[in-house]
Formats: C-alpha cells, structure tokens, sequence
C-alpha cells in the first residue's frame, strides 16, 4: 500500500483531534492543578477568544515582561557603576554598551565608518547590524541628553523590537505541529527564554529560523528558503539546518525541493550581503574574521581544559578542532537518519545539528540557548525533560555572571570561583547532551516520540510528511518493538512501501 501524500496526511490531522497535553504529559497534569485540573473530555478547544495561539502570545509577552523586570536594577544603575554590580544582580546585556561602544549614540554607519578602539567595524552579521542601526534611530532621545539616559532608552527600543521576535517565535512554535499547539507554552514559559532574551540580538535570527520552519511544515519551500537566507543573514547557526534538509530529502528523493529551499537561501543572503561587500568589504569582513581570531572564551569545554590543564591552546588548533568534531558529528547525524528503520522528523534532525555546534564550538554565551529552545520543542515535546535541560541553563546563566562578579571584583572575590563556574559549563554540557540522548532514542524507537504516538509522521515535515523513502541504508525489516503502537483514529501506513 502506498504511503499518503503530504496533502493526504494534511488533511488527516486537521480531522483528528488536538493532542491534549495534560492527556500525555504527567508533568503538564501536575501543573494543570494550578488552573482547574486536566482538560474535560467533552471541552470545546480551540473556541472563544482564548484560543491556542492567543494564549500562547500572551504568556510569551508576560514572560518576556518579567525578564525585562529582571533587568531593572542594571537599567536604572549598574550598567552605569562599574563592571560587577551588572554581574551580581545577573542583569548584564549587551545592547546599552553597544550603543556607544559601536558607534551608534555618534550617528556612524554599521560597516561603512571606522570605530575607534580594538574594535575597528562592527562584529555582527548584516542584517543583525541593519537590526541595530533601525533601534538607533528609533531612538529619539536627543544628543544633548546625559550618554546614560540615551543608553537606556536604546535598550528600551530594543527590548519592545525583541519583543515582537519573541512573539513571532512562540506563535510559529505552535503553529508549526497544529495538532499540538500547546506545546508553544514551552517555549513561552521557558525561563532561560525571559532571562537571555535582551542580553543580545539573537532572538532576530531565532525569529526567521522558527519562521522557516513553520514555512517548510507547510510546504511552502521557497519561502522556508528565503527565511533561512535571512536569518543566516543575522546569525550564522540557521545555515546549519540545511544540512538535515539534505539528508532527509536525499532519503525521501525529494531533490527538488531540497534545491528550491537552497537556491532560495543562497539568493536571500546575497540580496542582504552583497551591498555591504560590494561597498565596505572590510566592515563585512569583519564579523567572519572576528569569528576565526576569537580566542576560546566562556561556556565551551575548551575553557575547562584551560583552565584545568593551565595550558592555553592555539586559536587556530581550536578552531581546526572544532571543526573536525562538528563535522565528525553531523557524520553521525547523517549516518543515523539515514539507517534509522523509520526516516527521523525534521525537527530532530534540526535540534542536533544546532546542538552540535553549540557543544563543539569554542565559545557559548548565555543567549545562544534562544537558539535551541524552539527546536527542542518541535523535537521533543516533553515537559519534565525540558525543564530539566532548562533547570541546567539557568544554572549555567547564573554562573557566567557570578564567575565574572568573583574575577572583577578585585580582593572582595564576591560571587563564583572558577571551579564553580566549570562545574556551571559541565551542568549546560549535560544537560544538552541529556537532551540529545532522548531525540536520538526517540529516533531509534518512534513508539517513544511525543510526537509520534498517535500515528503522525513528520508534522514539521511539510514534503516529507508522510512521503516513501527513495534512499535508505537500514534493513528492508523493522526490528521487533520498533513498530508504532497502535493509535485511536484513521488507520494511516507510514512508508510501507518504497521506491526502487
């Protein structure tokens, strides 16, 4: 029997039922206690003003307000008073130190005007930069006005512009696998999301990447590709999905779309790029040289050899390094979605190649966590599994900035020794990895993918929602207890026969 079409398999979860959280998730029942208990049997979802999406946004908002209080003390005086009051009341960002640091509070222009200092061009991508400039100039606040007001007040727009992405993140979260729309409630309630969202411009890149994906699950692929042009544009790490995409459509030979998403990326970036190389090529250049010469810094595995070896290692046999293990595990990555007896979800794939290279790369900063919590949802909707790889982000949150407070803070040493900060990295390192494990076991038995229980295939898949596999290294059977159980519903045959 042929497997359904990805439109066949559209229609078929529109007709069944929302997943109900509180139905499948012990830790969702527990914390449903809090607002009524589980959902009724006979409740209407999705009727009313309060709908999914609606509630979703509006506890992202709240969330995202309540980190923005969080930073009140540095707002109102420790940004301005010295390096360790920001790092004591962990409220440090980025963004108001920017403002003068690059150029924006003189009026010069990303790129074009050379800065002063070590720093002599701006170090971000350009659409991060274009991100930047458009905050400056929403700054309205007047040049006669004291440095530390107009700081504040680009903190501010920033924050509201950061907003918007954060909304924009968690509504494509839920609505990215319909039939599980509460899942956005992770990612809205996710506290290492409100505590990082403001330290940096991430979330802009974050924003097109779940963009993207709610794009590709809808089989809109140039689109997809756009978005991931863009966002690659703002941030290097959503180039990295592309790689999952080449491997499942090369398993699903679906080389058309895989080639209309890559050609759409590609023209993308260079629509953004390509004036800023033309005209400044040395401000452009800046961000990738700066990437290369950057020497090993906070969060990385490499700093606790460092610093428990006393020995520094060369930049460049780091990133050599770093290289080689990101390469050896999107190998292993391939090789897994390749061999698996049922092809992984998209989402899974995409979760562990970004996680991949967080956990190889030579630096990691409290924010690039905003850059795995939407995939982590997507590949593995779990709220008890979640929250302990969170429990561990904010563990590591605290700890960078205690650390900071302990080595700037002259002979008083108030916060976090370097052996506790190195057991801080160690906690992010394995609670990562925790997760890892559980997509990959997911992987090798579907019967224990969140997702998967109840008959569907791929829901980000878009193309490859339910489509047969062309390309396959695994036997043509499938072992014992790696059959999915059996669902309630319309009888669905995932991949029962394949091409030759």
């Amino acid at each position: 029997m042929p497997s359904p079409s990805a439109e066949d398999t559209s229609v078929q979860q529109q007709e069944r039922p929302v997943v109900r959280p509180t139905d499948q998730d012990e830790v969702a029942a527990a914390g449903s206690e809090l607002f009524g208990g589980r959902v009724g049997r006979w409740a209407r979802l999705g009727d009313g003003p309060l709908t999914p999406v609606r509630v979703v946004a509006l506890v992202a908002i709240g969330m995202f307000a309540l980190g923005m209080v969080q930073k009140i003390p540095c707002y109102e005086w420790a940004w301005f008073r010295g390096a360790t009051s920001q790092y004591t009341h962990a409220c440090y960002s980025d963004i108001p130190h920017l403002f003068l640091g690059r150029g924006f509070a003189d009026g010069l222009v990303p790129y074009f005007d050379r800065l002063s200092g070590d720093m002599q061009y701006l170090e971000y991508p350009v659409l991060t930069g274009v991100f930047m400039q458009v905050a400056a100039w929403l700054t309205l606040t007047p040049d006669s006005d004291p440095i530390q007001q107009r700081e504040q007040m680009y903190w501010m727009v920033n924050a509201g512009m950061l907003m918007i992405c954060a909304v924009v993140i968690a509504v494509c979260t839920v609505r990215t696998h319909r039939r599980r729309p509460w899942d956005g409630l992770l990612v809205a309630l996710a506290p290492a999301f409100a505590l990082t969202a403001t330290i940096n411009w991430d979330l802009l890149a974050v924003a097109l990447t779940a963009a993207a994906m709610l794009m590709w699950s809808r089989g809109r692929v140039l689109a997809f590709g756009i978005l991931i042009g863009l966002a690659t544009a703002a941030k290097l790490y959503p180039v990295l999905l592309l790689g999952p995409l080449l491997v499942l459509c090369w398993r699903a030979g679906r080389w058309r779309e895989f080639s209309t998403a890559l050609l759409g990326a590609g023209a993308a970036w260079l629509v953004v790029n390509l004036p800023v190389m033309l005209y400044a090529p040395e401000g452009w250049r800046k961000f990738y040289t700066f990437s290369q010469e950057r020497p090993i810094d906070f969060g990385s595995f490499w700093l606790i050899i460092t610093q428990r070896t006393g020995k520094p290692i060369d930049v460049e046999t780091v990133n050599t390094a770093s290289v080689v293990l990101m390469v050896v595990f999107c190998a292993g990555i391939a090789g897994l979605a390749l061999t698996a007896a049922r092809r992984p979800r998209f989402a899974q794939l995409a979760f562990l190649v970004v996680a991949a290279f967080i956990l190889t790369n030579k630096v990691y900063s409290p924010q690039y966590v905003l850059w795995l919590i939407p995939l982590a949802v997507l590949a593995r909707p779990r709220w008890r599994d979640f929250l302990i790889w969170q429990a561990c982000e904010v563990m590591y949150f605290l700890g960078i900035w205690f650390y900071l407070a302990y080595t700037s803070g002259g002979d008083k040493h108030q916060g976090l020794p370097q052996e506790g900060y190195q057991l801080a990295i160690a906690l992010h390192l394995l609670g990562t990895l925790y997760l890892c494990a559980l997509v990959v076991r997911d992987i090798l038995l579907p019967e224990k993918d969140p997702v998967r229980r109840d008959g569907s295939d791929d829901p980000s898949g878009g193309v490859l929602d339910g489509a047969p596999d062309a390309f396959v290294l695994a036997p043509e059977t499938r072992p014992p207890g790696h059959t999915a159980p059996a669902v309630t519903g319309p009888q669905v045959e995932w991949g029962a026969a394949r091409e030759r």
